[in-house]
């Protein structure tokens, strides 16, 4: 076989799933978490009167340095995409099949939307938003509540898919860390206390980017 032929070959196959360009849209998976926690994490120390006990991250879309944790939401939404990508064109769909990439791509597309449209000034922040809840919402503000839990829903949905296909190809321990991923997130984000629901987003966070992180990383290693 020709060079030529191996470099034109088609995605799936054996010369195709190990493609340089390939592991780094599956290296954008393992990238995405810790980029957006260090950004995040970077801002939640130096933003004036932000306080995480209080104050979603999404709030740090707000004021003179919010497009900071906007572009923050854009570049993690799009290498979640970017491994998707990488995922969809692995043998089986990197373990995910058909929707699991297509689920961890809406995960991606649903943050973007998060960083776009940017949530209420609420619970006093930033300097001179109101105390509690913004007693009307802005189009912007509607849309971003929206984008945020549809982001969570896919992400879940897709370790789901591949909690099942890791099953039924006997790798149980993968199947068994998809499922504690589904979880730990919804008992995060269901939890009936409201003080603490800022922390818990931002865990529940940080755990779904794991999930993406081992998910790509895994795929890196063993495609099939």
């Amino acid at each position: 076989m020709s060079i030529a032929q191996l470099t034109t070959t088609a995605p799936g196959t054996a010369a195709g799933r190990t493609a340089p360009r390939n592991r780094a849209l599956l290296a954008c998976g393992v990238a995405a978490g810790p980029v957006f926690a260090a950004v995040a994490a970077a801002q939640v120390l130096t933003r004036d009167g932000f306080d995480l006990g209080r104050h979603a991250l999404s709030l740090l879309s707000l004021g003179d340095l919010g497009w900071i944790q906007i572009a923050n939401f854009v570049v993690a939404g799009a290498l979640s995409i970017a491994a998707a990508t990488g995922l969809r064109r692995l043998p089986h769909g990197g373990g995910g099949g058909t929707w699991g990439p297509r689920l961890v791509a809406g995960y991606g597309a649903g943050l973007i939307a998060a960083g776009l449209f940017v949530a209420d000034p609420s619970t006093g922040f930033p300097a001179g938003a109101p105390e509690g809840m913004p007693e009307s919402l802005s189009w912007h503000g509607i849309l971003h509540g929206v984008a945020a839990p549809v982001a969570f829903l896919s992400l879940l949905a897709g370790c789901a898919v591949f909690a099942r296909r890791n099953a039924a190809r006997g790798r149980r321990g993968r199947a068994a860390a998809d499922v504690a991923t589904i979880v730990t997130v919804l008992a995060l984000l269901a939890w009936p206390d409201h003080g603490t629901f800022s922390v818990r987003l931002a865990a529940a966070s940080a755990v779904v980017f794991a999930w993406l992180a081992v998910t790509s990383a895994d795929a890196l290693t063993d495609p099939e």
